[in-house]
């Protein structure tokens, strides 16, 4: 990612009173600074910019009040939208840190270089990100854990896993081949 790339921060999941507060699903390791007051977000696809003047974080994600939404049925026009930021200078990652949908696309394979699939979503559970890997044997939940991941270079498009600590047999994944086509997606944070 460069400066001025957007980056999918967060999901529209709810409403909050009457005022048009949002209640938004995180999708960023760095809430608290893109939800804060004054900051900008956009609806994905959209060029119209939300300014943030009021949020919180609550059990569910965060409630966010934006000045350019004055009710619940404006904000109600937005359920499910994905919201966007703009990379400032100085927030490019630093080495070996990936934005999810840098490592979407990835091929994923054994220690013994069987092919296992390659990553078609990520998602968060707990404290961790889990790789969604789809081939010829259906999909794969692969948690991003250094007792799991024993390579993990998606930007030469290669992740290696060893296949015992996920159950996977050796031979089950000698007989797997890479899936044909490749998923896009923008989603920060990074594994």
């Amino acid at each position: 990612m460069s400066v001025g790339d957007r980056l999918v921060v967060a999901r529209v999941r709810g409403f909050h009173g009457l005022r048009g507060t949002m209640r938004l699903e995180s999708l960023t390791d760095r809430a608290e600074k893109r939800f804060a007051v004054g900051q900008s977000l956009f609806p994905e696809g959209s060029d119209s910019p939300l300014t943030v003047v009021e949020s919180q974080p609550d059990s569910l994600g965060w409630r966010v009040r934006f000045a350019e939404i004055a009710d619940r049925r404006a904000a109600e026009a937005l359920r499910d939208a994905y919201l966007e930021a703009v990379v400032a200078p100085g927030e490019e990652l630093p080495r070996g840190e990936f934005y999810w949908h840098q490592v979407i696309g990835a091929s994923v394979a054994d220690l013994e270089g069987g092919v296992l699939g390659e990553v078609v979503d990520i998602y968060r559970a707990g404290g961790a990100e889990v790789l969604v890997v789809s081939g010829p044997a259906g999909e794969l939940d692969v948690p991003v854990v250094r007792s799991v991941i024993r390579i993990f270079a998606p930007g030469r498009g290669k992740i290696v896993v060893d296949a015992d600590a996920l159950g996977v047999s050796g031979e089950d994944a000698d007989e797997l081949e890479p899936p044909a086509g490749s998923a896009e997606a923008g989603r920060e944070p990074q594994p």
